[in-house]
């Protein structure tokens, strides 16, 4: 069992601690973790894909090898030394332009330690209805910190090489097809006794009505998992729930009588070890009181077919008529990251993404120069 945290929730500590052992026995009962398998003829398992269609997530153990977390702990470290000393600062604690300095897309997001900054706002869309329970940080934390990154490939060639990974983008494939299509890119941070919390959503605002709707509309987010991730840190995720529709969570946390949510899960990941996890399927996460970091490499896809002519929107960016063009060139991140893989692991055969059959991609000086503010193209719906 890992280890549970005691401090920073009153009289509800026992309760909680109680509720995250047990729901760390209940994860791993539902037999959706492993390392990703083929068959002879190449295709991701059956049985992998039965797993996450039927809990709505899965894990992959062992997907990232110890010279890879070594790279990206490199990037994150340079990462966090970016950071502005407050924020709003346009400079760093050793008075560099800061990380975000001179870009336009939302790029850092901040919240106070242990908080909640979406819960029971309007922000998202409105998508995190309740609000969940803010421990109180230490007297010493600082008065934000910043715990999610977006467009992070601009920020680590690292982590644009896990985006380049070929057995996740096969993955990719199998569940939204050969046309898959990007979505967004982040790296969350989870710093002990000072992560902010995440409440129960469903990412997705625009297809929840269509008349085509189903449990993969929405498409999916891959997490990478730098150290791993325990209950007291990970995302808990409601098995199923991302086949029934848009759910009630407040009507969800009022029968529970808190916001634990008796059939909810964690995600538990040793370091290197990537969940797929359904953007339909409830899920959240709680602040950080533990004593342990998590750092999640996060990139999600899409089916083509639902991206296509929609007007997306939601927090990425403006809502917006999808097009072919737009498409075409937010995924040119993915020839980039198969190319920056290429080059750091020349060993391995480099997935080949079929809409760019007969085009090149080339990681260079150039090519990192030319995907700043890259996320202003997400693929948000």
């Amino acid at each position: 069992m890992n280890q549970i945290p005691t401090a920073g929730y009153g009289p509800e500590e026992a309760a909680m601690r109680a509720y995250l052992r047990d729901g760390e026995q209940r994860a791993m009962a539902l037999g959706n973790r492993g390392p990703i398998r083929f068959t002879a003829d190449g295709a991701v398992h059956p049985e992998i894909l039965e797993a996450y269609w039927r809990c709505g997530f899965y894990v992959f153990e062992g997907v990232l090898k110890p010279d890879e977390l070594a790279d990206i702990e490199a990037d994150l470290h340079a990462i966090l030394d970016r950071l502005p000393v407050e924020k709003g600062a346009a400079v760093d604690a050793k008075g560099r332009p800061a990380l975000d300095v001179g870009l336009t897309a939302p790029t850092l997001f901040w919240a106070k330690p242990l908080g909640d900054p979406f819960g029971g706002t309007s922000l998202a869309g409105g998508r995190h209805p309740v609000k969940m329970y803010e421990p109180q940080a230490a007297a010493d934390a600082p008065k934000e910190v910043v715990y999610l990154i977006l467009g992070s490939l601009q920020f680590s060639e690292a982590a644009l090489r896990v985006y380049g990974h070929p057995r996740l983008l096969a993955v990719a494939a199998a569940v939204n097809g050969e046309d898959f299509v990007p979505f967004n890119e982040a790296l969350f941070i989870k710093e002990p006794g000072r992560g902010a919390s995440v409440a129960w959503h469903q990412d997705g605002v625009t297809h929840w009505n269509s008349p085509d709707w189903d449990q993969g509309s929405h498409g999916f987010n891959f997490m990478a998992q730098l150290y791993g991730c325990t209950p007291a840190n990970g995302v808990w995720v409601v098995p199923g729930s991302h086949k029934s529709g848009k759910a009630d969570i407040r009507a969800m946390v009022a029968a529970a009588g808190s916001e634990r949510l008796p059939d909810a899960v964690p995600i538990v990941c040793k370091p290197g070890d990537v969940a797929i996890t359904n953007r339909q399927a409830v899920h959240g996460s709680f602040a950080n009181t533990s004593p342990d970091w998590r750092v999640t490499v996060n990139f999600g896809f899409h089916r083509r077919r639902s991206v296509l002519g929609v007007q997306g929107g939601g927090l990425h960016n403006a809502p917006v008529v999808y097009d072919a063009g737009r498409i075409r060139q937010r995924a040119r991140m993915i020839g980039y990251g198969i190319d920056a893989r290429r080059q750091r692991f020349p060993d391995e055969t480099p997935y080949v993404y079929k809409p760019q059959a007969g085009e090149t991609y080339r990681w260079d000086a150039e090519a990192k120069a030319g995907i700043r503010d890259y996320n202003l193209l997400d693929l948000s719906i």
